[in-house]
This record gives C-alpha cells, sequence and structure tokens, in this order.
C-alpha cells in the first residue's frame, strides 16, 4: 500500500531580516543612493554574506518520514520547532525550500482560524466557497450542508457575515467544513483551543470518526493527554528537525525529556520559549521552595511547598490576579491554586518584585510535575501565560505516617480518610 503522506529531504528556510540596519526607507531615498549602495555592496560582499547566514532560520531541515492511509498521528515538540511550518507546506500554504511532499488523496486543513474565509461572506457563502476551495462541487457540498450546520451549531447565525462571529463560532464552522468535505487527509493544528470544552470533546470524537473511516489524520497539539488518546503514533520534531518517529509513550517521553531544560529550583522567564504568543510580560521568574524554605526542584509527598514568583521589570498592572496550575507529564491539570479562588489580589506597588503562593500539603503521589502560570487583570483574558514553566520532581514520603511509602499506582492522590464499622 502506497503512503497517503510522502516526505523526502524537506526543508524550509527564512531569513529573519532582509536589510542589515533594519531600517525602512522611501523609495526616493532607495534611487537617491542606488549608486553609493552598489558601491558599497561590491565592497562589502562578503559582510553581506555573513550577515545573510546570521539571519538565516531553518524551520524545517532534512526531514523524512512517510504516514500510511487510516493513521493519526501527532506532531509535538516545543514552540518553534517547526511544527506548523510543517503542517503549512503539507496543506500547500507554502513552499518548501528544498525536498518533496507526495499527498495521495484531498486536503482538509484547519491551521489558522478564518483560514479560506471571506470575512464579508456570511456563513452560508463560506460553506460553499471553501468546499469549492476543497475541490468539492456544489452537488457534493450541499449533501454535507446540513450537517455541517447542525455540527457547528451556528443555524442562527447561518446568513450573517463571519467577520461578526466569535473566535469560538468562527472555529466551530471552520471545523465543520473541513472535517465534513471528506477528505481523504485532515490537517488540525492547535486552533481547537479557542473553542469550549464540549466543542473540543466534538471535534475530537469527530476526528476518530475520520480516521476509522480509513482517513489519514495530523493533528498538532502540546496537549500531551489528548495526543495519547487520540493518536498512534507521533512524530517529535526539535529545532526543524525529527527527532523520533514511532509509538506515542515513547514519543512523549521524548518530548517531555526536551522540554525537562526548564527543570530547576529557580527559572528565568524572561525568554521563556512556552510564554504563548502576544503575551505581555507581568512574570519575570518563577521559584520553587520547601517546607524548610530551600530552593529545591524536588518536593515529598503531602510536603508543604511554595511557589514565588518574580514580577516582570516591565509589568504595568497594577493589581493582577495570579493563578498557578499543576500539570501531569500529559498536560492533564491536576490542581489550580489561584488569587481569584481566594478572592485575594496582592497589590502590586512600586518597589513589590515578588508575590508568594504557598500550598501547605502537596496531595501529589511521586511523580513528575509541571507548573502552568497566568497573570493579568481579574474579569478578562490573563495578559501573560507560561506552559510548561518549570518541572519539579514529587518523591515518596511517610504520607500515612505508618511506614509504606505512596507509590503512583496508588492514584494521582493523597488523602487521608477516616473509617468505622457500624451495627445499622
Amino acid at each position: 500500500m502506497k503512503a497517503a503522506i510522502s516526505i523526502d529531504g524537506l526543508s524550509k528556510l527564512y531569513h529573519l531580516s532582509g536589510t542589515v540596519n533594519g531600517e525602512y526607507r522611501t523609495v526616493r531615498e532607495t534611487l537617491a543612493e542606488a549608486p553609493a549602495a552598489i558601491w558599497r555592496r561590491l565592497r562589502s560582499r562578503k559582510a553581506l554574506q555573513k550577515h545573510a547566514k546570521s539571519t538565516a532560520l531553518w524551520a524545517l531541515k532534512d526531514v523524512s518520514f512517510e504516514i500510511q492511509p487510516g493513521e493519526v498521528i501527532g506532531i509535538i515538540g516545543r514552540n518553534g520547532a517547526g511544527k506548523s511550518t510543517l503542517l503549512k507546506v503539507l496543506s500547500r500554504i507554502t513552499e518548501p525550500t528544498s525536498g518533496r511532499v507526495t499527498l495521495r488523496g484531498r486536503v482538509g486543513s484547519l491551521l489558522e482560524v478564518g483560514t479560506g474565509f471571506h470575512h464579508e461572506l456570511s456563513g452560508r457563502e463560506n460553506i460553499y466557497l471553501n468546499g469549492a476551495i476543497l475541490g468539492m462541487s456544489r452537488k457534493e457540498i450541499a449533501k454535507s450542508f446540513d450537517e455541517i450546520v447542525a455540527f457547528a451549531e451556528v443555524e442562527q447565525f447561518l446568513d450573517t457575515p463571519v467577520k461578526r462571529y466569535s473566535s469560538g463560532m468562527f472555529v466551530k464552522l471552520a471545523f465543520a467544513v473541513a472535517s465534513h468535505m471528506n477528505p481523504e487527509i485532515l490537517i488540525v493544528d492547535e486552533v481547537l483551543a479557542v473553542g469550549d470544552a464540549a466543542f473540543q470533546k466534538k471535534c475530537l470524537g469527530k476526528m476518530s470518526e475520520v480516521s476509522r473511516t480509513g482517513r489519514t489524520v495530523l493533528f498538532v497539539s502540546h496537549n500531551m493527554a489528548t495526543i495519547m488518546h487520540l493518536c498512534r503514533k507521533v512524530a517529535v520534531l526539535d529545532r526543524g528537525q525529527l527527532a523520533f518517529v514511532g509509538d506515542c509513550q515513547s514519543g512523549v517521553a521524548i518530548y517531555n525529556g526536551n522540554c525537562s531544560a526548564q527543570t530547576g529550583s529557580e527559572v528565568d522567564l524572561t525568554d521563556h520559549p512556552h510564554r504563548r504568543p502576544g503575551c505581555k510580560p507581568v512574570l519575570g521568574s518563577v521559584r520553587l521552595l520547601n517546607s524548610s524554605g530551600q530552593a529545591t526542584d524536588q518536593i515529598m509527598c503531602g510536603e508543604a511547598i511554595v511557589v514565588e514568583l518574580g514580577i516582570h521589570p516591565a509589568c504595568s498592572t497594577s493589581q493582577p490576579h495570579f493563578a498557578v496550575g499543576f500539570d501531569d507529564t500529559l498536560g492533564t491539570r491536576l490542581l489550580t491554586a489561584a488569587t481569584y479562588l481566594t478572592d485575594t489580589s496582592p497589590p502590586i506597588e512600586q518597589g513589590c518584585r515578588r508575590v508568594v503562593c504557598r500550598l501547605d500539603q502537596l496531595p501529589l503521589t511521586p511523580g513528575r510535575y509541571c507548573l502552568t502560570l497566568n497573570a493579568g487583570p481579574r474579569h478578562a483574558v490573563w495578559t501573560d501565560v507560561v506552559d510548561q514553566a518549570v518541572w519539579f520532581d514529587v518523591v515518596p514520603a511517610d504520607f500515612y505516617g505508618n511506614g509504606r511509602l505512596p507509590n503512583p499506582d496508588w492514584g494521582r492522590f493523597l488523602l487521608r480518610s477516616r473509617w468505622h464499622a457500624s451495627a445499622e
């Protein structure tokens, strides 16, 4: 059987800057300085070549692997690993610098909210437009039209221009179109995070349904629990290169190992690779302290833990709220400690550089965990979000005071219970 997708020596090069000094010039300035610029270019060709090399970024470098028909494969890696670039090449949005991609079948892709949609057209018109882009005839689109509308839950707004849709409504309709147009290959980026929890569950069910019909699904996500649930195979990208292709458990272990570079008792968050795009820095650093007040990356079961958040010098929010999420290696949220849950908001006055969160008893079983940090004003979206900000280990300790050390087989959480017998 021929592969649904064959990727051979795929590379994509970007240049970070088109000019040496990064300045913008008018047409008049460019024409006036053209003779001098030519002379300078001839004299400094070596310097220009050196600069070109320094601004070159290989988003993908010699990536080769095959995906068989009916496979559901997860594409995972840290931010900047090349995942989105790979999907854009596969979706024919961008051309590779070198290498070759062979696609056997019609491709339906959902990479960014609004890709392939015209904002001035209604939802109804965009269904037909997007279907035509995917190569469907009007008759084929009409056959799937009612299913698309029902799945997207936008019946009431079907004849409203999509520019008036919320981001959630937009992504619902976009996913519904991409998944119901019967593509042999479905490519989905993490754009599903825009939808609510119920819709995300529906989307995952739809992708599973698509795969059972023998079609191929490529799925990018930072949520390892979703990857493990949906996929049987993963491809791990690291700095544009293919680090691993194979079973999910091994791939997720490699991914977590790559992320563990941010392990330690204190982490500088200034240029953290997992700060979400578009965030304004509020958080400058994070440090973990044990019950003795010592900086550490190992906490004992049942021990007190202190999360010390450093405020970024450029923070302009006077009274932000903070949240600390405890996640496992699969990205599953286990615990959340937040100021808005306790109706407290430490004022960030001038000169205040740290905010401290204390849990008197960490109820997690032994294992590896990470913190997701949030900061921002109340009743608004978070200004700053850093996923996998710091990793730490929970080590066994005599939680119950009976000499028995807890182990992960007991579940995720430790709790003390009281038992008694009754004749009634």
